[in-house]
């Protein structure tokens, strides 16, 4: 039987490099090694594209430390031509060896992976990928541009002020006072990250100064949104084969009065439980679906996205959209399409099908 050859593509120098990592554990411990062969591409906190271990283990979360690349020497480069789709592989002995890919599977989260830039990089090397394409991945990742594409589009998204770090360095009393007219609490994010890193939530004045620098370790840009009373809803979208978006049950995310969903409760264990599906009439459960599926076409996506809501008292609004949502097995998207009837490694088989097929 002829198999497939699955680049899997981790790690990266986001500051979602560990979370990556696990992922890339997860995916090679359930994809069906009698049809896919998988070459690892780890790339290091550095920026360097190396070939690693396929054994799941080395990439799995152990007493709460997670896993990171290692530079083992190795580099790897990827096609110079659309006409090969072989990668290069030099090895520290000097040694050169090449690696037939039929598929590239990036499962790179934030900056330089998530953002559209790795997805160019694939374009123009003539490789198939699984996910979201260049536009797709950029305008998502950009909460600003994502928010006014969505409200755009018809869908509810919660107030925003939009704040460069030019503007905050040079008059931080101005923008403080602008963005204080939303309302305490506040929650200060960078505009380009994701999986919670470097967001903060605000309680009062004092406290703005660190909550921004913080956001502002991570992005040139930051979103201020006031806080939106609401259940925290999300819900998976798949892409359909005959084009018209699929989309998962609904899970809900609890968490604590005082807290949020913050890095450390999605991955390292925290006061939040995840309900999935979420106890939704079903009126509600059809209309975070359909949100969802409109929110997949305006911003043009393939593949795969997580559509992130609050249900306030008086209906639904958008958050947010994740073009490479969180994807370990703990994680949302893939427990929202386990309630709903596809089990992680048939979901990991789906996506790669899809890659494979795709036309963006």
């Amino acid at each position: 039987m002829t198999t497939t050859t699955v680049a899997v593509l981790f790690g990266g120098r986001s500051s979602e490099h560990e979370i990556s990592c696990v992922t890339a554990g997860g995916i090679m411990d359930v994809v069906d090694r009698s049809v896919y062969e998988i070459v690892p591409i780890g790339i290091t906190k550095d920026g360097a594209f190396t070939l690693q271990s396929d054994d799941p283990a080395q990439w799995t979360l152990r007493d709460g430390e997670l896993p990171t690349v290692p530079d083992n020497g190795t580099r790897v480069a990827f096609p110079t031509s659309p006409a090969s789709r072989e990668l290069v592989v030099s090895h520290p002995d000097g040694s050169v060896t090449t690696a037939p890919v039929d598929i590239v599977f990036p499962i790179l989260h934030g900056p330089f992976g998530e953002d559209g830039t790795v997805q160019g990089l694939l374009e123009i090397a003539g490789l198939p990928y699984v996910g979201d394409g260049v536009l797709a991945s950029a305008l998502a990742m950009d909460k600003h541009v994502a928010k006014a594409v969505l409200e755009h589009a018809g869908l509810r998204v919660a107030p925003w002020t939009t704040v460069l770090r030019r503007e905050w360095a040079a008059d931080p009393v101005d923008v403080a006072e602008a963005v204080a007219a939303h309302g305490w609490p506040l929650f200060v994010k960078p505009a380009r990250a994701g999986s919670s890193m470097g967001v903060s939530r605000v309680d009062d004045p004092a406290a703005l100064g660190a909550a921004m620098d913080l956001a502002f370790e991570h992005d040139s840009k930051v979103i201020v949104e006031p806080r939106v009373i609401g259940r925290e809803v999300e819900v998976a979208v798949l892409e359909g084969r005959d084009g018209v978006p699929r989309t998962s049950l609904p899970g809900e995310i609890v968490v604590a009065e005082d807290g949020f969903y913050d890095f450390a409760s999605k991955y390292l264990g925290g006061d939040e439980s995840l309900l999935c599906p979420a106890p939704l009439t079903e009126e509600q459960t059809d209309e975070i679906r359909s949100i969802g599926a409109r929110a997949f076409e305006a911003i043009g996506g393939s593949g795969l996205a997580r559509v992130d809501c609050f249900l306030t008292d008086d209906g639904f609004v958008v958050n947010e959209v994740n073009t490479m949502p969180g994807f370990t097995p703990l994680s949302m998207y893939p427990r929202c399409w386990a309630a709903s009837g596809v089990s992680y490694a048939e979901l990991v088989t789906e996506l790669i099908e899809l890659g494979r097929a795709a036309v963006r």
